[in-house]
């Protein structure tokens, strides 16, 4: 079973997710530059939301992505009792995990809490026990050869474990250490490119020294914006969400329902305290079908959009008509069946593909929750 979420939002000026030099991010697309908000920002946003927190942060279902796993190890090490020798000896080899490769050791350090990996590693809670029992098993076995052992010989003898985590089990892992297993991704995300033409601008701003008694500018800078209507996509393959969850169908159900709660409410933080860009959106679009076919509607907007004269109709309105009238289409030339429905925020405007409307979020989450299958 595949679920798909379609999102339009329009945010005020605003500079959410920046490029190395500091301007929103951009793409071309059907030969016009638009708005961009990139999938990395996106899922960030949902995965670090408070309604993820809400749902799953109690229950330990919520990994984290970091470089300071040997100082997690050296905390489980301590709980289990290891010596503090033992708990030292054991981080100083947990740098080079990801590093099997053997481009050189990690610098040596005192304090576990300052040892890093190379890479991020995304660790769900229920990993670093049974690696941190693991490695003191290992240190133990290998007494004063343990400083000596390869690190692939280390990471071999692991026996990685399934990380039971919402965010792993939907947006996947990949690493390159045999002491994790690597996870498909169960929801794919767009980046977000906007309906419209972008129209990049700049703030041009000066702060005064309070203190100084003087009336010039202490500084000046400057900073880009825009203001866009981006479509956001998601799809979620059911099955898969499952299996990454070890066949747990309730958490697959709780997952999926905070999935489209985050969609909507979450928000990227790029420069939100300069500019409060906290925009939720005028039109969501659930689809449920039994064939495993992802179908984006974003070369609806391969045209940009414009606004009426005088705005009226709106960019959003005419973004909605443009998606759903593309919708249609595409579903009738491929025979695309699928149940859906509808969240609408744009007043006395009846979805062109006839698409039945749920009056609020919750309304469309108890829509979607009816079709997801709890029992196997």
């Amino acid at each position: 079973m595949l679920i798909q979420i379609h999102i339009l939002q329009n945010y005020a000026p605003s500079n959410l997710n920046r490029d190395d030099t500091g301007s929103p991010k951009d793409a071309v697309f059907g030969g016009v530059r638009r708005g961009r908000i990139s999938s990395q920002c996106l899922k960030r946003a949902i995965r670090r939301s408070t309604v993820f927190a809400d749902a799953f942060g109690g229950d330990g279902l919520l990994a984290s992505r970091t470089k300071r796993l040997p100082g997690l190890i050296g905390a489980e090490l301590e709980r289990l009792g290891a010596s503090p020798e033992e708990v030292q000896g054991i981080a100083a080899r947990v740098p080079e995990i990801g590093r099997e490769s053997g481009r050189g050791q990690p610098s040596a350090a005192e304090d576990t809490d300052t040892l890093e990996t190379k890479q991020l590693i995304f660790v769900a809670p229920n990993e670093v026990g049974p690696l941190a029992e693991a490695l003191l098993a290992q240190h133990r076995a290998a007494g004063a050869r343990w400083a000596k052992t390869k690190i692939e010989e280390i990471t071999k003898a692991l026996s990685p474990v399934t990380p039971r985590s919402v965010d792993v089990a939907m947006f996947g892992r990949m690493t390159t250490s045999a002491a994790f297993e690597d996870v498909q991704a169960a929801v794919q995300v767009a980046h977000a490119l906007s309906t419209n033409a972008l129209a990049q601008e700049f703030d041009y701003y000066t702060a005064v020294d309070d203190l100084s008694g003087e009336s010039g500018a202490g500084m000046i800078g400057d900073v880009e914006y825009n203001s866009c209507t981006y479509y956001k996509y998601m799809n979620v393959h059911w099955e898969g969400l499952v299996d990454n969850l070890g066949g747990d169908r309730a958490v697959a159900c709780r997952a999926m329902l905070a999935l489209l709660e985050a969609a909507a409410k979450a928000q990227p933080s790029g420069k939100q305290n300069s500019f409060a860009a906290q925009n939720l959106p005028d039109y969501i679009l659930a689809e449920v079908r039994e064939e495993n076919l992802p179908v984006s509607y974003a070369n609806a907007f391969l045209k940009p959009v414009r606004p009426g004269p005088n705005g009226d109709p709106t960019l959003m309105e005419r973004s909605i008509v443009a998606l759903e009238e593309y919708a249609a289409r595409t579903r009738a030339r491929y025979g695309l069946e699928s149940d859906r429905r509808a969240a609408l925020c744009v007043p006395d405007l009846a979805p062109a593909d006839g698409t039945p409307l749920e009056p609020t979020l919750r309304g469309l989450a108890s829509w979607l929750a009816g079709h997801l299958p709890v029992e196997g």
